[in-house]
């Protein structure tokens, strides 16, 4: 298995880079965020996932090891290819897409062209636990983490509100008065739904 890439960028475009290494030239498909992290480089290090089907060989070549594990994630969910996690990839960072799941933000996530509600509905069904419980370095907003925070979206995810919009409304309030309680936190993120 190919784990990275190290070389010299022969070819470059939004959508694939030509890895020249040891007098070869590897074809990696990349996303537009790992293009934007290679633009204007002339060599460099990419790690490698590598897929194998009946018709082809493909290389997915990312700039950040997070975006890499990430696709791995997304392509582990039921319905979703390498391509259509790539689209998600280009689409937004690993650290946008990582708080999207988390969150519940289905809307945002409906927005990637090949995403429908249901598929949508499905990443984030299969991804948000595995996101939380996940290692730091999966860039999980800290927000998320903080009990206070925890507390306020069961409450107002109890009372019916989707988690997204809770967590958005909390988030409102906690930028606004961050030393608070949770009741008023709760009574606050309320009025502004």
């Amino acid at each position: 298995m190919i784990a990275f890439l190290r070389g010299r960028f022969v070819e470059l475009s939004p959508t694939r880079v030509i890895v020249e290494t040891g007098g070869v030239g590897y074809e990696v498909l990349i996303s537009l965020h790992t293009y934007a992290g290679i633009q204007g480089k002339t060599e460099g290090l990419l790690h490698i996932y590598f897929v194998v089907r009946e018709d082809a060989h493909l290389l997915f070549g990312f700039c950040e090891p997070a975006e890499k594990e990430m696709f791995t994630q997304l392509i582990g969910v039921s319905g979703i290819g390498a391509s259509t996690a790539r689209m998600v990839l280009s689409y937004m960072p690993p650290a946008d897409l990582t708080r999207c799941l988390v969150q519940g933000d289905v809307r945002s996530l409906e927005k990637v062209k090949g995403i429908g509600k249901k598929t949508a509905e499905r990443l984030v069904l299969e991804l948000r636990d595995k996101l939380v419980k996940g290692s730091p370095e999966s860039n999980i907003s800290p927000l998320i983490h903080n009990s206070l925070h925890q507390d306020a979206l069961e409450a107002l995810t109890a009372l019916g509100i989707p988690r997204a919009t809770a967590s958005n409304a909390i988030e409102k309030v906690r930028q606004a008065e961050p030393e608070i309680t949770v009741e008023a936190l709760i009574k606050k993120a309320l009025r502004g739904i």
